[in-house]
């Protein structure tokens, strides 16, 4: 018997017990590729030297010291380094636990940016169906995620929501990819207008797509139309990088590829490697400025955290000196484009997407009709045992059709993966999938 409160209550467990490189053992002896980064978080892998000796160093000379009363050297150097990699303008960084508080944060920021402006009223944050974007309170209300929303729906702000960005599954047949970006920005700007647009204060979206959809790239000029709409309304623009940033997509911000700039940006997961937890809300010198005047009546116990800032260091260090991201781009090529050649005939696998080392498969139960696998079969929960089962962690979700119905496989390997590596991810998952009849039944 366990005394621990699990993340799905009843549900056994192996212990995991050892971690290296792209590798995680149980205690066992069972050996897992981790072909997911956990959730898109392990970019170094396990067990990095200089990340260990940094964390070991820090908490060696002070642990931690409450930030109410000082700063510390890791918070003060890395956030510079991180100002220095965003291209948002003075940009200021508040450190968080990770990714839920780093939105919580944002939206925090949009709203008392507002009240320091003087526009009392301006409250609402639009947000996409089928998003995801963190499991606290104020997260949750901004999230899309049906399932996820639901045992707290009674608790949650009830805002507008537009459609995502979806090509494979919300492009007409007889549209271009120009005319379905000016739909999207067409409903963005009707849904501020039915708000009001002295009520709405921040639209928010990932850049990339990561949990709720399996990694579903922007069809092109997206962002920049979403940016026009947010700019005439006079709105912010934040944008989710929990997931797609910390160089993800083989550029340290993925809207670095999109050819703009939110008014806030969100880091978590990747920025520390897992190492310690660690998340970031980096908002504009204007955003700041407003707050230097007014305060931000804001604050969690382990904002800044010394130990956490130090593996973040460590881990900025490891990708500029390995050239990781230049890797990611090269890996991520070669990884979309085995699952291509692997699956490309597989009758059940409609789609496979994403960017850098961040990919995603959309399965269906007809290619030709895209027709979604129907939520009751709880195919992402038994994917993700028969995958476990072969000796590899990917992190499948569901919903990807409608919010409802749908599944995807989501994968985001470490950056340090080999190219012998990733075929023996792709073989693990063609043995993965080869075990399922996709009727029902498994």
């Amino acid at each position: 018997m366990s005394s621990v409160f699990y993340r799905a209550p009843g549900q056994a467990y192996p212990r995991a017990v050892r971690g290296e490189g792209v590798y995680l053992w149980d205690a066992d002896g069972q050996k897992y590729l981790d072909g997911s980064g956990g959730a898109a978080i392990s970019c170094l892998g396990h067990g990095h030297a200089g990340v260990i000796s940094a964390v070991r160093r820090q908490a060696g000379d002070m642990a931690f010291a409450h930030t109410q009363f000082f700063t510390n050297e890791p918070q003060e150097q890395l956030a510079v380094r991180l100002a220095e990699l965003c291209p948002i303008p003075d940009a200021r960084v508040y450190f968080l636990s990770g990714g839920s508080e780093a939105n919580e944060t944002a939206l925090k920021l949009v709203r008392q940016y507002w009240r320091s402006a003087g526009e009392h009223d301006r409250h609402i944050v639009i947000t996409r169906r089928q998003s995801y974007h963190g499991n606290t309170l104020g997260a949750l209300s901004v999230t899309g995620h049906t399932k996820r929303r639901a045992p707290y729906e009674p608790m949650l702000h009830q805002w507008p929501r537009v459609s995502p960005c979806n090509a494979y599954r919300d492009q007409l047949p007889n549209e271009t990819t120009a005319q379905y970006v000016r739909r999207l920005a067409d409903e963005l700007d009707q849904a501020i207008v039915a708000a009001g647009p002295g009520n709405v204060a921040a639209f928010m979206g990932e850049t990339v797509v990561g949990a709720s959809l399996g990694a579903v790239p922007p069809a092109e000029g997206y962002w920049r139309a979403m940016r026009e709409v947010c700019d005439r309304h006079g709105i912010l623009l934040v944008l989710d990088e929990v997931m797609a940033g910390c160089g993800r997509t083989g550029t340290w911000h993925g809207f670095e590829q999109d050819g703009i700039q939110p008014d806030i940006v969100t880091l978590a997961k990747g920025i520390s490697g897992g190492y310690q937890p660690l998340g970031a809300a980096l908002a504009s010198g204007a955003v700041h400025e407003r707050m230097a005047q007014d305060g931000f009546a804001h604050g969690h116990t382990f904002v800044g955290h010394a130990t956490a800032c130090a593996a973040g260091l460590a881990v900025l260090d490891a990708i500029e000196h390995e050239d990781l991201l230049k890797q990611v781009r090269h890996r991520g090529r070669l990884l979309r484009s085995e699952l291509r050649r692997r699956f490309s005939s597989h009758a059940h696998v409609g789609e496979v997407r994403g960017r850098g080392l961040f990919v995603g498969l959309e399965l269906v139960l007809d290619r030709e009709t895209r027709q979604p696998v129907p939520a009751e079969w709880g195919l992402p929960a038994k994917l993700r045992k028969a995958a476990m089962a072969h000796g590899l962690i990917c992190y499948p979700g569901g919903g990807t059709a409608d919010g409802k119905d749908g599944a995807h496989i989501l994968l985001a390997p470490p950056f340090i993966i080999s190219e012998p590596q990733v075929h023996e991810l792709c073989e693990l998952l063609s043995d993965t999938l080869g075990g399922f009849s996709f009727d029902g039944t498994d």
